[in-house]
């Protein structure tokens, strides 16, 4: 049996940047009802607010949900009546302004440059700098036929380790690269969760669509968790199903 059960959220939870159904919502509940539960992810706050807190269903219980956006670098959880930030760990502003550099000479030097955006490609998550390729307000049908295969963001991810040593650089989402503090990656996330939690790693279970080499979920497979990757949210439902028919 485990203790905790973390997810990934967009391919996993949710459709990318999209709020939960309300079945994944029912299933979330249940869940929380025989383990702790945690979501970490690429987006900010508010994207988490939008996708996850406001979808879950009155009779969820809240104190056992674990919150982190920003791959981690930030943590949320519920109680007095609302959710409360326990830490947030931010960039400088010279920090911030050599990542924007290193985008704009990455998408130049790999030709990979999308002659149609939807809003914004890069935004600030104070502790997270995040790429989206096609612009935060891509259509979903956009995003999943820009890069179904990885090898766009593969080679710009390539091209910007070589720009931005000692910074971790990890592809989320349908068509996003996230960029975090040296070492700050979900495994970084996943740990400092076991230090606010009280709860040991191998008593963690990880879910993501993304567990492999260079994906933004891999390194929860690298630290050692019992993982189990999905194609789909509607994958998840049936593995979550799983996970509670063993637990009780």
């Amino acid at each position: 049996m485990k203790s905790l059960i973390a997810f990934d959220l967009d391919g996993t939870l949710a459709l990318s940047k999209q709020p939960l159904e309300a079945e994944m919502g029912e299933a979330l509940a249940d869940l929380l009802t025989v383990a702790h539960v945690a979501v970490i992810s690429g987006g900010d706050w508010p994207q988490f607010d939008k996708q996850v807190a406001s979808r879950l269903p009155a009779r969820a219980d809240l104190s056992r949900l674990w919150l982190m956006p920003t791959t981690g670098t930030k943590l949320y959880t519920h109680g007095d009546g609302g959710w409360r930030p326990v830490y947030a760990e931010l960039f400088d502003e010279a920090q911030k302004a050599a990542i924007l550099t290193a985008f704009d000479e990455a998408l130049e030097a790999t030709g990979f440059a999308p002659e149609q955006v939807w809003g914004e490609r890069i935004e600030d998550r104070g502790s997270q700098i995040t790429f989206s390729a096609l612009g935060q307000q891509a259509p979903i049908h956009a995003k999943e036929a820009w890069d179904p295969d990885f090898a766009k963001r593969t080679r710009i991810q390539a091209d910007l380790r070589q720009r931005l040593p000692g910074l971790s650089i990890n592809m989320g989402g349908a068509t996003s690269i996230d960029v975090t503090r040296a070492g700050v990656d979900k495994a970084y996330g996943l740990r400092k969760l076991r230090d606010e939690s009280g709860i040991a790693l191998d008593a963690m279970m990880f879910i993501g669509d993304a567990i492999f080499p260079g994906g933004n979920d891999y390194p929860a497979k690298q630290l050692g968790l019992d993982t189990v990757r999905v194609r789909d949210p509607q994958e998840t439902l049936a593995v979550i199903a799983a996970i509670i028919a063993c637990q009780k």
